[in-house]
C-alpha cells in the first residue's frame, strides 16, 4: 500500500525536489528572434536566471494559451553563458551564416558566439553548456573610489547593436550606458546622465541614437555622435505619461524605428503605448510577472517572465503558443 521502503532512493528524491523548485523559480529575462530567411518566426532564444542561453523550435511547441498548464518544452541547443543570471540576448548581423549570438549578465560580461556553430553543434543537448568558446568577451570597467579602491564590476542588464557602426551598446548597473567596439572589444563612448541603474537599451540606428530606460523612472534619448542626452521622458514628473509606471524597464521599437513602447511588469498584461503616452492596446500575457518583450519583424511578440514561462502573441494580438522552458 505504501510502497517498498527498501528501494527508497533518498538522493533521487532530493534531486527531483530541487529540480522542480529550479523549474518553478526559473525566470526568463529576455527573448530574441534570430536572423532567418524565413519571414515567419521559427526559432526563439531565451536568456534566463540560471545563466543559460537556450534555443527552442516554435514548431515543436503545442498551439494554445494557458498560464498554468503550459507544456514544458526541451531546448534544441544550450549554452552556459554567464556566472549568475543572463539578463539579455541579442544578435549581431543579419545573415544566419555569419551572425553572432550575444548575451550579457550579472557577471558584468558581454559574450558572443557564432550562431551557426551554436545551432549546428553535434554535441547532445544534455552535454552542451561550455562546448563552444566565445569569440567576443568584454567586461565592464571597475570605477575607482576613495584611496583608489575599486568598485564591484557593475552588471549588464541589456544590450543593443549597430552592425553598420560595428558597435554594441550596454545598459549597466552603474547608471551608465557604454558603446563597445566589436573588433577591439574596447569602450568607445560612455553615456552618463541617469540617476540609477539602467534596465534597457535600444539602438535607433537610422538616426544614430540610442534609447535607455532606468530605475530612476526616466527614458532618455542619446546622440551617439556626441554622447549627449537630447531628450528626457520622465514617467514620474510628466503628466502626459500617466500610463507608465516607474521604473522604465522595457522599451522596443517597431520596424520603422518610430516610437513604440511595449511595457510589461508585475501584472500579467502587455501594454502598448505611443509616444504621447496613449494606451493603444492591452493584451493579457501568460507570465504573472514579466521581464521581457521582443518583437519579430513579422509583428509576432514574445513575452517572457517568472516560472520560465514564455507567451508568443501573434501580430493580430491573439495568443499563438505558450510554454515553460525546461532546465538542462
Amino acid at each position: 500500500m505504501f510502497g517498498d521502503a527498501a528501494n527508497w532512493n533518498e538522493d533521487a528524491y532530493k534531486e527531483s525536489i530541487l529540480k522542480d523548485r529550479e523549474i518553478q523559480t526559473l525566470t526568463v529575462f529576455r527573448t530574441a528572434w534570430p536572423p532567418s530567411s524565413n519571414p515567419n518566426p521559427n526559432t526563439i532564444v531565451l536568456a534566463s536566471s540560471d545563466g543559460s542561453l537556450t534555443s527552442y523550435s516554435i514548431s515543436e511547441i503545442p498551439l494554445g494559451f494557458s498560464d498554468s498548464r503550459a507544456p514544458q518544452v526541451k531546448p534544441n541547443a544550450f549554452l552556459q553563458g554567464h556566472d549568475g543570471p543572463a539578463y539579455d540576448v541579442k544578435f549581431y548581423g543579419n545573415a544566419e551564416e555569419d551572425a553572432l549570438l550575444l548575451s550579457c549578465g550579472d557577471d558584468g560580461r558581454i559574450r558572443g558566439w557564432r550562431w551557426e556553430e551554436f545551432m549546428q553543434s553535434q554535441v547532445p543537448v544534455a552535454l552542451q553548456g561550455n562546448h563552444i568558446e566565445p569569440i567576443v568577451d568584454m567586461v565592464n570597467p571597475q570605477h575607482k573610489g576613495p584611496w583608489g579602491a575599486l568598485s564591484p564590476i557593475p552588471e549588464n542588464n541589456a544590450i543593443a547593436v549597430d552592425t553598420q557602426g560595428g558597435s554594441i551598446f550596454s545598459a549597466a548597473g552603474d547608471s551608465c550606458a557604454y558603446c563597445w567596439d566589436v573588433e577591439t572589444c574596447k569602450i568607445k563612448m560612455c553615456f552618463k546622465g541617469h540617476l540609477d541603474y539602467l534596465y534597457c537599451i535600444v539602438a535607433r540606428n537610422s538616426a544614430n541614437q540610442i534609447i535607455t530606460g532606468s530605475e530612476d523612472g526616466s527614458a532618455r534619448l542619446w546622440d551617439c555622435r556626441s554622447g549627449k542626452c537630447i531628450q528626457v521622458i520622465d514617467s514620474v514628473k510628466d503628466e502626459k505619461f500617466k500610463g507608465f509606471s516607474s521604473p522604465v524597464s522595457c522599451v522596443a521599437l517597431d520596424a520603422s524605428e518610430s516610437w513604440l513602447i511595449l511595457a510589461v511588469g508585475a501584472e500579467p498584461v502587455m501594454s502598448r503605448f505611443d509616444i504621447n503616452g496613449a494606451v493603444l492596446s492591452q493584451i493579457p500575457s501568460a507570465p504573472q510577472s514579466a521581464f521581457s518583450v521582443s518583437v519579430h519583424p513579422s509583428g509576432v511578440t514574445a513575452v517572457g517572465g517568472y516560472g520560465g514561462l514564455v507567451d508568443i502573441i501573434s501580430q493580430f494580438g491573439s495568443h499563438y503558443r505558450t510554454f515553460h522552458c525546461q532546465c538542462v
